[in-house]
């Protein structure tokens, strides 16, 4: 059995699960390694959504603060909301087309996934 870690100190709040330091003072998350493959990969999910419908982007390979940008500028030319969390945009709606053009325009080499 391994020794259990704690999650959250009254003193600090929540710890992370990976170096054990304050969540803002994390070591971890700024190792400046890329997020993603590098294989880019565009998908329409529905699952888990109250049914419904966003398009995903995986594997980009930029680090949180680029992510957050591009993810912005996607939702722009999309002209919806969305999100971007764990190194995965989301943006609201079914635009899986767009999205590709948009991201080919910009220099990546985006694949469809899913069905």
């Amino acid at each position: 059995m391994s020794a259990s870690r704690p999650v959250y100190s009254t003193e600090l709040g929540r710890l992370c699960p990976g170096c054990g330091k304050a969540v803002a003072a994390c070591a971890c998350k700024k190792s400046g390694a890329p997020l993603g493959d590098g294989q880019v990969r565009v998908r329409r999910e529905t699952g888990g959504r109250g049914g419904k419908t966003v398009t995903t982007v995986r594997g980009l390979p930029l680090a949180e603060s680029p992510l957050q940008q591009l993810a912005k500028q996607l939702k722009a030319a999309c002209g919806t909301g969305g999100t971007c969390k764990d190194g995965v945009v989301e943006v609201q709606g079914d635009h899986v087309e767009r999205v590709l053009a948009w991201l080919t325009q910009h220099g990546y080499k985006p694949k469809k996934a899913g069905g």
